[in-house]
């Protein structure tokens, strides 16, 4: 009697008071997903062949046996080549560490336990934009992270506070700290950094030994271009930093329910990538085990 009824989610509140509502005007305007003209469900005709595919080979080519705990060594090499580009050194050089995550969600808080357990306590601080998901303050400080904000969005010209921005990461986060930056479609303003801004801001980073954690939840969103979408992560690499990228396909392919979703971690060599990898499945063997086949 002692335990207290929690606040429902944001987000997902919206979503449970759409569904009681008995008005036939109403109109979803919470989770972000495909619908149709009529406001339902709509699945990607690319998904429906997937998975039309995938039926006729379960049994032979397809099984419903665990995956490994970091996930199949094929979606690694895809996934990689979508964010990084085919041609990526870092790719070729075999220094990214991926796994595959519970979604985006699932991706930043694997980054999270990771951090707070692998890196220097000034890493432990992480800055956030100023708004952001409404997910993300709680998945870092649930991993014992300390979440602080940079200013972002300027509400009265609705566009990028880039001085406030730039003043926060140059002066006020402290060398050595974490920060989340989203890689395009920022979530929720749709206000993002132009590619001139993006070097600016790389190179305020780097300069100060900030460590970046690149969410990138709508590649293919902002621009209609999964490599033009890509461009911060190439930048970032081409920089030559290390730093966290997590990597959802709910949005750009409709996946919602299905929590396909991948980590992957740029390190400075191939033997430093294959121990945070080791480390990263003694992150998740505890946590889920392993992660879904289907998706």
């Amino acid at each position: 009697d002692k335990i207290e009824v929690a606040a429902a989610d944001p987000i997902l509140g919206i979503e449970k008071a759409f569904q009681a509502d008995g008005d036939a005007r109403k109109i979803n305007l919470g989770v972000g997903a495909y619908r149709t003209e009529e406001g339902k469900p709509f699945v990607l005709q690319v998904v429906k062949d997937a998975e039309k595919e995938m039926l006729e080979e379960l049994g032979t080519k397809l099984n419903k046996e665990y995956s490994t705990i970091d996930g199949p060594a094929a979606l690694k090499t895809h996934t990689q080549q979508l964010v990084f580009g085919k041609d990526s050194e870092a790719i070729t050089s075999n220094r990214i560490a991926s796994v595959q995550s519970l979604s985006g969600t699932g991706s930043l808080r694997v980054a999270a336990e990771f951090i707070k357990g692998h890196m220097k306590p000034e890493a432990h601080d992480i800055w956030i934009s100023d708004p952001t998901w409404a997910n993300h303050t709680a998945i870092f400080q649930k991993a014992g992270m300390t979440v602080k904000t940079y200013p972002y969005y300027k509400a009265e010209t609705r566009s990028l506070n880039f001085e406030g921005m730039m003043n926060a990461l140059s002066i006020d986060a402290k060398p050595g700290s974490t920060v989340l930056l989203h890689s395009c479609a920022h979530n929720p303003t749709g206000v993002d950094p132009t590619e001139e801004q993006w070097k600016e801001i790389a190179n305020v980073m780097k300069q100060r030994s900030l460590i970046p954690v690149l969410d990138s939840a709508y590649q293919g969103y902002a621009s209609g271009s999964l490599d033009k979408d890509a461009f911060t992560i190439r930048l970032f690499v081409s920089m030559g930093f290390e730093f966290y990228m997590c990597q959802s396909f709910a949005k750009n392919l409709g996946l919602y329910g299905e929590r396909i979703g991948m980590l992957h971690v740029v390190c400075n060599s191939a033997p430093q990538a294959d121990a945070v990898l080791s480390q990263l499945k003694l992150v998740i063997r505890p946590m889920y085990s392993s992660p879904p086949i289907h998706g």
